[in-house]
């Protein structure tokens, strides 16, 4: 990407950077997540970052655990 393609895809207010990816996904797959973003008031890409971000904490957690 250009910067100014880094720049266009800032994201919240924190400054935190997002970025754009393509992602294809099974078309029962994408209906799952749609129904469960519906459900929680979230666009299909908000609960896909939703979960990934719950994900890699868990995973964060998981590992600080295990060194310990």
């Amino acid at each position: 990407m250009n910067e100014q393609s880094d720049a266009a895809s800032e994201g919240s207010a924190s400054g935190d950077k997002k970025k754009q990816i393509p992602l294809r996904l099974s078309y029962s797959l994408w209906v799952e997540l749609a129904a469960w973003a519906d459900a929680e008031f979230r666009s299909v890409n908000g609960q896909i970052e939703y979960l990934l971000t719950e994900c890699v904490k868990t995973r964060r957690k998981s590992t600080m655990e295990n060194k310990e």
